[in-house]
């Protein structure tokens, strides 16, 4: 999955740089390569990255909750004794 995600990332990063050196000669097609390869990356590439780094987690681990709260100012007051 690693290998899945940095090969796309790598792909759309080159889509940007050459939709970006298209756009010198023709700009209407550099702006259409541009804007495929933004779109890709917001609605296909971040899904995926996200679910990879969140898969297997727990969100209330992360989350500001009572619990939490009163972990970390215990944690704290200890530190400061």
């Amino acid at each position: 999955m690693k290998n899945l995600i940095s090969l796309l990332f790598f792909i759309l990063i080159s889509g940007i740089i050459a939709g970006t050196y298209v756009a010198n000669d023709d700009e209407v097609l550099g702006n259409k390569i541009i804007g495929f390869s933004v779109v890709f990356l917001v609605f296909v590439f971040m899904p995926i990255f996200l679910y990879n780094r969140w898969k297997g987690k727990k969100l209330s681990d992360y989350t500001l909750s009572e619990e939490n709260l009163k972990k970390m100012k215990a944690k704290s007051s200890k530190s400061i004794k």
